[in-house]
């Protein structure tokens, strides 16, 4: 996200505290458990209504923080639109189609790769090729993706289509994610979430309101669809915007690499989930792409801010 207030470094010598890791952690937690709330969900409602209502949820919640409310560039609105489509409308509409095919601890170790994705996206923008480390860390993380998805070749056409739904979810985020941090940086963070909730909210509401009028009374899908709004779509953003004003966007994007082993946590745990052991290998070498990818301060300026504020919404 980019900076919602002056960027507070840490310098030499600075010991975060409790309460500081609780602001860094907070979104990646949140995020994390954005895919099993997901899969719960899908117990009263269709895809299309999980992703209109966490929406519909998400932007009222938002609205609630007066800085969310604070107006945006007038030539900037063409650009929200596009991110509305790109960074919420479609990838959050895969991910629920996705995931009746496969499972939330998958879907979450997959997003593991997004940084590689928006990177890549990134140096095309740019016309220009990235360092070798960053070009060896994307290289190593698209091998470990691969990696991940290799055991779902065996499970049919359905399940393969359903992991291909969620790596065109990440290209989609890749291209938002470009187009946000500028935007953000002249706007701020919350407005243009906030806007671009509205835009992904009309989009989606043909599609969603026919799940929405079928919706099952069933009360613990239910509150996982309130939580994926409030929390998921909503005040994570806020928390992530504190944190990136406070500490710097680099700092609290590291938040993202909670999101893979925290759903591998709770769809194994709670969901009886199973994940196979090379989809795990490979979720830690995809990881490991991406630490290698951010781990050289020396970056172009451009770069540096494109990969820090690559922290979908999931």
């Amino acid at each position: 996200m980019a900076n919602e207030g002056n960027s507070n470094t840490s310098g030499t010598g600075h010991h975060p505290g409790a309460a500081e890791w609780v602001i860094l952690s907070l979104p990646g937690l949140i995020w994390g458990a954005s895919y099993f709330f997901i899969a719960d969900s899908l117990g009263a409602i269709g895809p299309g209504g999980v992703t209109l209502v966490r929406l519909i949820i998400g932007f009222l919640t938002l609205s609630f923080f007066p800085s969310a409310r604070k107006p945006v560039l007038r030539s900037d609105w063409w650009k929200i639109v596009a991110l509305g489509v790109f960074w919420l409308a479609f990838p959050l509409s895969m991910f629920p189609f996705a995931e009746r095919h496969v499972s939330s601890a998958l879907t979450g170790m997959l997003n593991g790769a997004n940084p590689l994705f928006t990177t890549s996206v990134a140096a095309l923008i740019a016309r220009k090729l990235p360092s070798r480390r960053v070009m060896a860390g994307i290289a190593i993380g698209i091998a470990g993706t691969i990696v991940m998805g290799l055991p779902t070749l065996s499970e049919g056409h359905s399940t393969v289509a359903g992991v291909g739904m969620i790596l065109v979810a990440l290209v989609s985020y890749g291209v938002a994610l470009n187009l946000a941090s500028p935007l953000q940086q002249r706007n701020g963070s919350l407005p243009v979430v906030l806007r671009a909730q509205l835009v992904a909210m009309v989009l989606i509401a043909p599609i969603g309101w026919r799940d929405v009028l079928h919706v099952k009374w069933a009360p613990v899908p239910l509150l996982a669809l309130l939580a994926l709004g409030a929390l998921s779509t909503g005040i994570a953003f806020a928390i992530m915007a504190v944190s990136s004003g406070r500490f710097g966007a680099a700092r609290a994007s590291s938040t993202a690499f909670l999101i893979p082993a925290e759903a591998l946590l709770l769809g194994v745990i709670f969901r009886h989930e199973h994940v196979a052991l090379i989809s795990m290998v490979g979720g830690i070498i995809c990881v490991a792409g991406a630490l290698i990818m951010r781990s050289k301060p020396a970056e172009s300026k451009s770069t540096e801010v494109l990969t820090s504020s690559s922290v979908p919404q999931t």
